[in-house]
């Protein structure tokens, strides 16, 4: 199964799209399932539901974070390179959809946090939201990355 089946199976059993798209790669870090699921379940409706920056682009940085992340506050070179690294996923992931906000994906108005009571997962759902599919160009993209950056470290 590829990572981005892997991410929108996830998705359709239920998970958001942060917990989507970082549990689909989380055989790539020290962290198990569960965490991994607890720590990017904050990060649904872009956000905690304010429909800030898309779900799914938050899996990828959680991810980016885990692998390529620094830890000395001083390591200015790691910053600088860990957030080039974000705004290359993010370009691309808006370059493919057209931005990397929630409300703006979900062509939803301009009016701040919605309720933050989630919408039950039916067919209904499924069927006017493009949320699988950006959890699955997440995957791709992230994929795609992630190959490129171990190839140039070999």
């Amino acid at each position: 199964m590829s990572r981005r089946e892997k991410a929108m199976a996830l998705f359709e059993q239920g998970y958001n799209c942060s917990q989507a798209v970082a549990g689909a790669f989380c055989d790539k870090t020290n962290i198990d399932f569960d965490t991994m699921m607890r720590l990017a379940s904050v990060f649904g409706g872009g956000m905690g539901r304010l429909r800030e920056v898309c779900g799914a682009v938050s899996g990828m940085f959680i991810i980016t974070g885990l692998l390529y992340g620094y830890d000395s506050a001083e390591d200015i070179e790691a910053k600088k390179n860990l957030y080039s690294q974000v705004q290359t996923l993010a370009n691309s992931f808006k370059m493919k959809n057209g931005s990397y906000v929630c409300r703006e994906l979900l062509s939803l108005p301009n009016t701040g946090a919605d309720s933050p009571v989630p919408e039950a997962r039916t067919a209904q759902y499924y069927k006017k939201r493009p949320c699988k599919e950006l959890v699955g160009d997440a995957a791709d993209i992230l994929d795609k990355f992630l190959k490129e950056q171990n190839n140039g470290s070999n």
